[in-house]
């Protein structure tokens, strides 16, 4: 079946190549005025390699024995995790999947997806700030020149700079005009996970005139950005998904990502992929947590019911068989999401060269694995506190923080609508239409 790349909705303005582009050297993005790029051409062909993933995975699994430490603490608190945010910056991880010709890592997606996963089951808002800064390196390089990308890899990497997002296709608040040879930005921006504490920023703006969506990479501290601290829902309460004010941006034209442009081509379309793959070893890594915590206060805490006919908890039978079925359900989202992980790194190596059926498969596939994602974790976070008993309830577990993470980033684009995309495929053989969700 055929599948065309998502360009109904929304008209993608085209930009010219950026061979004009202007290149002297830049070592901060906190500048109010331009931000300009290092000279890229000597650069050796680029290639991809593989990072050491038991050093990198013993980096994240140390990250994240000190960030589960205070997790609960922080969730009460909200905020920013500075601190937390501090410690991703001088692990290095930063840079996980940026090639290593530019001074990166060259992890897999993988590999990538692992980390995520490991630190959500520590504090799920760190692994949504972590996820979300290398989907938004994929945007760029996805939706961009490499003589836009390659520079901004090169700094990334150097001085471990973390990306923010103020993208969000469903908000058109923000307008795009023409300002004597560059685009101003203004409007306001919401859902913007991670602006704060940023160096770089991806915008999204539509145009005055044609109503076209741009997006553009630029430093956070340019002057007409306002970022609001007023996140304050139920869960992911330190991942800064408010709201970003933009007044009058200068947005220099090699700074919008138009060649090939959002969406444009199936490699193109890979990038709601990889977002919704975040998401769905996000839900994963939050719903062993809640297996881990529960399984910890049923061995350590509970207390057996006195009809039960046994000294400890963690010998009734009844509750044993809920852990059985926690844990099949975990299998088998470790084995979806492990699956989709290695089709998207065999999509990602297909470069130019990958089709309209290949993004497909790997879009069914996605989707096969965020909904038990969901399904399952949030079961678990229910019915934690079956197993674990009423105790477990207390404010200062602060183990309702599972229920409530996983609740509130689920409804990041509606599980109904992923149950159609599969029935599509089940019922017709129809493969998922790429959006920005999809």
């Amino acid at each position: 079946m055929k599948i065309r790349c998502f360009q109904s909705s929304i008209t993608l303005k085209k930009i010219p190549a950026t061979a004009a582009l202007h290149r002297v050297p830049f070592t901060s993005p906190h500048m109010a005025t331009l931000a300009t790029y290092p000279d890229t051409t000597g650069l050796p062909v680029r290639q991809e390699t593989h990072a050491d993933t038991q050093t990198v995975r013993t980096i994240a699994a140390n990250l994240a024995a000190r960030f589960a430490e205070t997790a609960a603490e922080r969730d009460r608190a909200g905020g920013t995790p500075k601190a937390e945010r501090d410690e991703l910056r001088a692990s290095g991880l930063l840079r996980l999947s940026i090639p290593t010709v530019y001074g990166g890592l060259g992890a897999s997606w993988h590999t990538t997806l692992d980390i995520v996963r490991t630190l959500a089951r520590a504090d799920s808002s760190i692994a949504h700030l972590f996820g979300f800064h290398h989907l938004l390196l994929a945007t760029v390089r996805l939706f961009g020149a490499p003589a836009q990308w390659e520079p901004w890899f090169q700094q990334t990497a150097t001085h471990n700079w973390f990306w923010g997002n103020a993208l969000n296709p469903l908000d058109e608040r923000a307008v795009s005009s023409p300002c004597n040879g560059w685009l101003e930005f203004s409007g306001q921006k919401s859902f913007c996970s991670g602006a704060l504490d940023s160096e770089m920023l991806i915008v999204s703006a539509r145009d005055i005139d044609t109503n076209a969506l741009l997006i553009a990479a630029i430093p956070t501290q340019r002057s007409g950005i306002s970022i609001s601290e007023d996140w304050n829902n139920i869960g992911q309460r330190q991942t800064d998904s408010g709201t970003v004010t933009l007044e009058k941006v200068r947005i220099e034209h090699h700074e919008i990502l138009g060649n090939p442009g959002p969406l444009s081509t199936p490699r193109a379309c890979l990038r709601p992929l990889i977002a919704q793959l975040v998401l769905t070893n996000i839900y994963l890594g939050i719903g062993e947590a809640a297996f881990n915590d529960a399984r910890h206060y049923t061995l350590h805490e509970a207390r057996p019911w006195p009809s039960s006919g046994v000294e400890r908890t963690g010998d009734d039978p009844y509750i044993v068989g809920q852990y059985g079925e926690f844990w099949a359900g975990l299998e088998a989202v470790r084995v979806l999401a492990d699956r989709a992980a290695h089709r998207l790194d065999d999509a990602w190596a297909r470069d130019a060269a990958l089709s309209e059926e290949e993004r497909g498969e790997v879009a069914l596939a996605v989707a096969s694995a965020k909904v038990p994602a969901i399904r399952i974790g949030l079961d678990i976070c229910t019915r934690m506190f079956d197993v674990a008993g009423a105790r477990a309830t207390h404010g200062a577990l602060g183990l309702d923080r599972h229920w409530r993470n996983l609740r509130t980033h689920s409804l990041h684009d509606p599980l109904a609508y992923k149950l159609r995309e599969l029935g599509e495929w089940a019922l017709k053989r129809t493969y998922p239409k790429p959006t920005f969700y999809s």
